[in-house]
């Protein structure tokens, strides 16, 4: 078998509101306005659209912060945890010979970063990442460059991911999918429970 899991809110949780609200200066009248303003334009840079030599000064700015950028950096990766019952999981399925496969919207400031942040990262056997892609989940483009990159067969690929939209496409391509939520591991290990793995 092979799986195929998202990053965000699977193997790890984030919040990049507490993490960047640092930056704000500390008279900011509209700390939630400027963060949402700077998350507005995420999935443009997650897209490979906006380098990261454009994107940061650009969100120094929306955030009115005169934080460098190598601290702008630090605050924008250091919004994880990692979710210690998937990861679980995932050294089992790696024990077992299953090929684990990364499927994520992110970005250059987070990657290759994160993978050195987390060694465990290295179960896995490859990576399709938006920002490589230049295109980002829930389009068709980065999902067809999955299975063409990989040699993925839907019919024996199992995908994890917790957002609705990525798991409607995923469906329309064939693979087996589960929506994650963190609340709740137990429901992912009886869906697993119920493949021959």
């Amino acid at each position: 078998m092979t799986f195929l899991y998202d990053i965000g809110r699977v193997l790890l949780d984030f919040d990049f509101e507490s993490s960047l609200s640092r930056l704000l200066p500390e008279d900011c009248a509209d700390p939630h306005a400027r963060l949402s303003r700077l998350l507005e334009r995420k999935d443009d840079f997650e897209a490979g659209s906006i380098p990261a030599a454009d994107y940061i000064p650009w969100a120094l700015g929306v955030l009115g912060s005169e934080a460098t950028p190598d601290e702008f950096q630090h605050h924008w990766r250091h919004i994880f945890t990692p979710n210690l019952p998937m990861w679980e999981t995932v050294r089992s399925l790696s024990a077992k010979g299953h090929r684990l496969i990364l499927f994520s919207n992110t970005n250059s400031i987070h990657c290759p970063w994160v993978f050195d942040e987390f060694p465990e990262f290295s179960l896995f056997h490859g990576a399709v990442l938006s920002f490589e892609v230049g295109a980002i989940k829930p389009h068709a483009p980065i999902y067809q460059h999955a299975i063409d990159a990989h040699s993925l067969d839907p019919a024996t690929t199992l995908y994890i991911d917790d957002l609705p939209d990525n798991i409607a496409t995923g469906r329309d391509f064939g693979f087996h999918c589960h929506q994650y939520d963190l609340r709740n591991h137990s429901a992912f290990e009886s869906w697993l429970s119920s493949f021959p793995i």
